[in-house]
């Protein structure tokens, strides 16, 4: 965070000129502590030549430190004098503003005390010297020596830090060091079997990708936790990330060079113990960034007393023989066996994940938290719904059913709640039958989707597979009717066949008949003629036996 972009600018109609004035009453701080340092400091040649150069040199370098310290007075004095002729030009263009609008009631002239902050023992608003009852706030030494801000300005930078962090879609991240990220230990604490291994030997070799080194200074070894470089690579997509930890600050700073040795993670935000308001104990009130965005990843939980809410407790890394013995255990150390923490399983691979599900679940959008909670709390099976040999997680109605919040599987188990099916022809459908499962057709996942609400199961029933075939009219119960009336067609195109040689028999049995009864009445007929000439000849002998008479 840069705090001369963030600091409050002194009471101004235009806020970019304050901002540029705070900037430049900054930058004269800064100026004015390094000639102070330099100053204090004196020339390394003259203090090596004091005893032969004599009481004269000794004189002159007295005067040209008094000439020094006559600058910087005079270089605050000038400072203090553009302070206040800037706050009376002010009140001269609010007074004209007065005159010409009306009432400057509602304009208000920010004025110390109270102090903003104070730099180098100055204010850095009025640019007075800060006094004892000025001593309230927080000093942030590891942002830049002398810098101490008052709880106000504390609250407005971490306002302006924590909207600067939404808009870039970023939460705090403060990590320890030793047992978390690294573990460290003192040459002389090196066992018997680590030296026999050569380990200080290889922790000077220059391979790439290395992880472990020689802190020369400090007569250390530092060997850095499996995955970490690409921990703090993907973590700082997500997180601003500071280091902080209980150890000395020339320590927290060589190791901050080992893990971001390019700078780009961590800048000048490494707090060590000189930094901690309260003595073995860690807080976030040297941090300027806001409480309710800040995660802590620490092995050690106790130093977070005010802060357990924000921490998540990383498991120890035991390296070297001198952890083990520190926290008491027996077994031979990662180091002395030439082992290590696996990269793509171990701690930090894990709470990468975590890390990132935190994100993930603090910017999703309001409307993808409402989707979930369509159909939160339902576990779902598919049966006979995709088609084969294709993954059903590339489904849309798979991912349809996970965007509402439900939990899609491929195996029944008790924690199934729902079994999705086209039939209940299937073992699952009947599985969920019998163990009283609700069994849903898919459009109940789609009515939920557009509907925005779980739907009543009951109105999503399956059916049965008979029924199936009177629904589908493509299906093959179809076909098997087609042919069962093809058949039927068929018969009775042959019974009609039979009907119609029966009725050609009928037809000439009739003609037969008919030729029968002609020939039975012409019979008659001649019967009928015969006994006709039979009367007429009895009558003829009955005529002539009178005529005889």
């Amino acid at each position: 965070m840069s705090l001369a972009a963030e600091s409050p600018s002194p009471s101004s109609p235009s806020s970019s000129s304050g901002s540029d004035d705070f900037a430049a009453l900054l930058d004269a701080e800064l100026e004015l502590t390094s000639a102070a340092d330099s100053a204090s400091a004196g020339d390394p040649s003259a203090a090596t030549d004091d005893d032969d150069e004599g009481g004269d040199e000794e004189e002159e370098d007295v005067v040209v430190v008094v000439e020094q310290e006559d600058a910087i007075v005079e270089q605050s004095s000038t400072k203090r004098r553009r302070v206040e002729d800037q706050h009376r030009h002010q009140a001269v263009v609010m007074k004209s503003d007065e005159d010409t609008v009306g009432s400057s009631k509602d304009v208000k002239i920010d004025e110390c005390p109270p102090h903003p902050g104070f730099f180098g023992g100055l204010c850095y608003r009025c640019g007075k010297r800060q006094d004892e009852e000025d001593v309230p706030g927080v000093a942030f030494g590891y942002i830049h020596k002398g810098l101490r801000l008052g709880t106000t300005e504390i609250d407005r930078l971490r306002g302006a830090d924590l909207k600067n962090l939404l808009r870039e879609r970023k939460l705090v991240l403060i990590l320890d060091l030793d047992h978390t990220l690294i573990n460290s230990t003192k040459l002389f604490d090196l066992s018997a079997a680590e030296n026999e291994l050569g380990i200080q030997s290889a922790a000077k070799e220059v391979v790439p990708d290395r992880s472990l080194f020689t802190l020369e200074t400090m007569q250390m070894l530092t060997k850095l936790r499996p995955f970490v470089r690409r921990f703090l690579k993907e973590a700082s997509d997500m997180f601003e990330m500071y280091i902080y930890t209980m150890g000395d600050k020339a320590y927290a700073i060589e190791i901050a060079k080992l893990l971001d040795p390019d700078n780009v993670y961590f800048g000048s935000k490494v707090i060590s113990n000189s930094d901690c308001t309260q003595r073995h104990q860690k807080g976030l009130d040297v941090v300027l960034g806001d409480e309710s965005v800040a995660v802590i990843l620490d092995d050690t939980e106790y130093v977070w007393q005010k802060h357990k809410e924000n921490l998540i407790l990383m498991e120890r890394y035991h390296y070297f023989a001198s952890s083990c013995r520190q926290f008491g255990f027996g077994a031979r150390s990662l180091s002395e066996t030439m082992q290590d923490e696996r990269e793509n399983d171990g701690a930090l691979a894990t709470i990468l994940d975590v890390l990132e599900r935190i994100h993930t679940i603090f910017f999703d959008p309001v409307i993808k938290r409402v989707r979930q909670e369509v159909l939160q709390g339902c576990k779902l099976v598919f049966t006979r719904v995709f088609p084969l040999h294709q993954r059903p997680q590339d489904q849309m109605l798979w991912k349809m059913a996970e965007q509402l919040g439900a939990v899609c599987c491929t195996d029944v188990d008790s924690t199934v709640t729902h079994v999705v099916a086209l039939d209940l022809g299937t073992e699952k459908a009947r599985w969920a039958v019998s163990n009283k499962k609700f069994l849903v057709h898919p459009r109940w996942i789609e009515a939920a989707n557009f509907r925005w609400q779980r739907q009543q199961e009951e109105d999503f029933p399956v059916a049965r597979p008979k029924e199936k075939g009177k629904e589908n009219a493509a299906d093959a119960p179809i076909s098997k009717e087609n042919g069962d009336k093809n058949a039927a067609d068929a018969a009775n195109a042959k019974k009609g066949n039979e009907n119609v040689a029966d009725a050609g028999s009928t037809k000439e049995g009739s003609k037969e008949n008919a030729d029968d009864a002609a020939n039975s009445e012409e019979g008659s007929k001649e019967n009928a003629d015969d006994a006709a000439n039979a009367e007429k000849s009895k009558s003829d002998g009955a005529a002539s036996g009178a005529t005889g008479s």
